[in-house]
Parts: C-alpha cells; structure tokens; sequence
C-alpha cells in the first residue's frame, strides 16, 4: 500500500466516522458566583467527540489496511 492510498484511507475513514457520530445539540456554560464563565464541561464534551471519531476512523483504516 502506498502512502498515498493510506493518506485517501484515513481520509475516507475520518469522514465516515464523522458523519456516523452524533455531536451534542448544546453546551451548556455555567457562570459561577464571581461572574466567571466555565467552559470545562464543553471542553470536555468537545474532546470526547472527537477522540470517538479518531477512535472509530483509526480502528476502520486498520481493519481495511490489514484486508489488502
């Protein structure tokens, strides 16, 4: 396998996974007492997306590279 049939794989890969997970419809920030704004749990949901999404391209791209 070339590179370049491993660079199209995981491209092809990542965009099936992407439109395969579903993103969350919203993130909630919370202010506390001080006025500060919170953005841990976004970034967390954010970062969780993402990893899936890695996650499922990466183990798709193996599975079809290992068939060739």
């Amino acid at each position: 396998m070339s590179d370049q049939e491993i660079e199209q794989l995981v491209a092809e890969k990542v965009d099936e996974a992407l439109k395969a997970n579903e993103p969350p419809k919203k993130f909630f920030l919370t202010e506390n007492g001080r006025g500060v704004v919170d953005g841990g749990d976004m970034y967390n949901a954010l970062v969780a997306n993402v990893l899936a999404i890695v996650k499922q391209a990466t183990a798709e791209t193996l599975k079809a590279a290992l068939k060739k």
